[in-house]
């Protein structure tokens, strides 16, 4: 049982998404910070700040490092966040005298936040994909059915016929213009975070600049226009365009399922659910869960709003919000995606009934 219904033993299979799940597991996280911190060390040492060798003891130590988690969660506990701890344990793997080089001029957060945007690229990459193979699907449809007619409700009541082909293009065109947006958003959100503790990056004087270019070269993310410890305006931006892309899929689950309803009957889904009780139910299931996805996304972006609000130069508070509400929006989009894609694909078109052509009066 998990108080999560993302990885709860059956609910997930309705709600969840497993391989943008797998980004957020903590074996995730830690591997993302082990790059981090590798990474780290190879841009210092190549600007002279840390001995060459050092790079190698902290490599050859990564790569066989097993942190003790009960340690690390006393830790977190303790401190906040697993950071310290962590550094702790991977400093005694690596040893003197290099282990003093580990983690320099750097701070928890610039740890956390880009092991952060190391996964979420890896997650836009699959919901990029997603949305490109649901438009695609979409087109598909319009060829097979498009042409076909179709009542158009208004105000919940039957007004004009219309086509498939206009159902469909008005659930397409706010999914290419998420296209664009994610476009223009990713430059923004991809960046790298190192600050040093207070976000000037002192501890590394004249350096700082180039040791920010070199690590984000060597982690294949972008170069921030300066520290973002309190500026996540970002996140709260991708967060958005996850609730802008659910509600867009709940648009189009909302309409199936009225267009499945009984009396209506004109669109029946392959894979529809059953009843415990009625034998003669077919339930729309997966139309009613982009529903469901779309209004979690859109009550979880006020909190990423809230999350905006940090204090001073760095926050405890704030920052930890945002670690319970983002991975759930990550996952609830994935979802819906593939599933939409799934619903589009099983729309069964029922043309004997009167919702489907023009009245006749």
């Amino acid at each position: 049982m998990s108080i999560s219904v993302f990885e709860h033993p059956w609910l997930s299979a309705l709600l969840g998404d497993e391989e943008i799940a797998r980004h957020f597991t903590g074996e995730a996280e830690l591997q993302a910070m082990l790059r981090f911190e590798v990474a780290l060390a190879k841009a210092e040492a190549d600007l002279g700040l840390i001995p060459a060798a050092a790079v190698g003891a902290i490599t050859a130590a990564a790569r066989s490092f097993r942190p003790e988690m009960k340690a690390l969660a006393e830790g977190t506990a303790r401190d906040g966040v697993v950071v310290p701890e962590w550094v702790s344990q991977l400093r005694k793997a690596i040893g003197a005298p290099y282990d003093r080089h580990l983690h320099f001029a750097s701070t928890s957060q610039d740890v956390i936040d880009t092991a952060l945007i190391l996964r979420l690229k890896e997650c836009v990459a699959i919901l990029e994909n997603r949305l490109d193979a649901l438009l695609d699907r979409l087109d598909a449809r319009v060829q097979d059915i498009g042409s076909k007619p179709l009542m158009a409700h208004t105000r919940l009541q039957r007004a004009l016929p219309i086509t498939w082909t206009d159902k469909i293009q008005a659930w397409r065109a706010p999914l290419t213009r998420h296209q664009e947006r994610l476009r223009e958003l990713k430059p923004r959100l991809l960046v790298i975070q190192l600050g040093g503790p207070t976000g000037t990056l002192g501890d590394l004087g004249t350096h700082g600049s180039a040791v920010v270019t070199a690590l984000a070269r060597e982690l294949g993310l972008g170069v921030p226009t300066g520290s973002w410890h309190t500026a996540r305006d970002s996140l709260a931006e991708f967060a958005g365009w996850l609730s802008l892309v659910t509600g867009s899929l709940g648009k189009i689950g909302q309409d199936i399922g009225l267009l499945a309803q009984s009396e209506v009957g004109v669109v029946r889904l392959a894979s529809s659910g059953r009843s415990s009780a009625m034998a003669h139910k077919s339930n729309p299931v997966s139309a009613e869960i982009l529903v469901t996805l779309a209004r979690f996304n859109a009550a979880q972006l006020a909190a990423m709003h809230d999350a905006l609000v940090h204090e001073q130069e760095r926050s405890g508070a704030t920052w930890t919000l945002e670690w319970m509400i983002l991975p759930q929006m990550t996952a609830a989009t994935g979802a819906a995606l593939a599933r939409c894609t799934t619903v589009i694909d099983e729309m069964q078109i029922d043309q004997s009934s009167g919702n489907a052509t023009a009245l006749s009066e």
